[in-house]
């Protein structure tokens, strides 16, 4: 299988090196002016692994769309839209597959990013999403982990799995979209907000956090349509190690980083997310307490430990 992946920062350039791993014929594209691209072009490495020779390094948007039978895409989640109305322009971009691998809600609108590229792109396009825990510092060093694939078309999602299993990276069915998209997104909300109790020294209350944090979005998940039990799942629950204690975690890094008053300099997916969970609060009319109060530190400028300890701490009420 030809297969493009579209975006070379640390986890894109890690999927193009796994899906080469397990047999296939891979272009890695970035951006001509990038410094990603720079440094793989220059070094065939960055931080993390070394490309092997078999590997296509492209700075041609239209030649590695032509290229692919599956389109793999690992940039930021809020670009999504406009680099989707890029592919729309490319004819070669109709009837291929493409997969979605990245986190997040469209910030302004609170729209799931498959909505966002199919309503750029069309409806002619297979769209699934690659989700769950996973470190690219872990998978180099051999240490396995599960994934999910999920997209509307079970037969679609069949054959990702069965193209792209191994013993390194073993991939689930996917059943519910919805819950498997939010989960993954709201995820990285979670790991902000761990971020911001270890660095307030508050790390005991990551255990209520996580009880807390799934029954929140479990909620909103059904009343967006899904099944709320996926949020138990590997692409939310599934993924706590990985985003609410891990050091590789950008938004646990974030959030600690936050609330000790230090600068975070790489991406927090999670800071965008949580602008567009107080637009499917509202939408929706679900209380989501834990992203409300990850607001207000953010956006609000309240202060991070008096609204976490009033968070966790606040009036007895029943549990469930």
């Amino acid at each position: 299988m030809n297969i493009s992946v579209l975006g070379c920062g640390r986890w894109g350039t890690f999927i193009a090196w796994y899906i080469n791993k397990v047999g296939h014929q891979v272009m890695l594209w970035g951006r001509e002016n990038s410094r990603n691209y720079h440094s793989l072009k220059e070094n065939r490495k960055n931080d993390y692994l070394s490309l092997p020779d078999t590997i296509e390094l492209n700075n041609s948007l239209e030649t590695a769309v032509s290229f692919a039978d599956t389109i793999i895409i690992s940039i930021s989640a809020q670009e999504l839209r406009s680099f989707a109305k890029q592919l729309h322009a490319l004819s070669g971009i109709q009837g291929k597959t493409v997969i979605l691998c990245m986190k997040g809600i469209e910030a302004n609108s609170g729209k799931r990013l498959t909505q966002v590229f199919s309503e750029e792109v069309g409806k002619h396009v297979n769209v699934a999403i690659w989700v769950g825990p996973g470190h690219v510092q872990d998978f180099v060093n051999d240490i396995p982990n599960c994934m999910v694939i999920s997209s509307e078309n079970i037969e679609v999602t069949k054959e990702i799995v069965n193209a792209f299993n191994s013993d390194l990276i073993r991939f689930y069915y996917g059943q519910d979209l919805i819950g498997n998209e939010i989960g993954a997104a709201t995820k990285n909300v979670m790991g902000i907000a761990a971020g911001m109790l270890d660095g307030l020294h508050y790390s005991s209350l990551k255990g209520s956090l996580m009880a807390r944090g799934t029954r929140e979005i479990s909620r909103l998940v059904r009343a967006m349509g899904g099944n709320d039990i996926t949020i138990y799942g590997l692409s939310h629950l599934g993924d706590y190690e990985a985003t609410l204690f891990s050091d590789h975690s950008h938004n646990r890094k974030f959030g600690q980083a936050y609330a000790q008053g230090e600068k975070f300099e790489k991406l927090a997916e999670g800071v965008s997310t949580v602008k567009a969970l107080k637009e499917l609060s509202v939408k929706y009319d679900v209380e989501l307490p834990i992203s409300s109060a990850l607001y207000e530190i953010l956006f609000e400028e309240k202060d991070a430990k008096e609204t976490l300890v009033n968070l966790f701490l606040r009036p007895v009420k029943f549990e469930f």
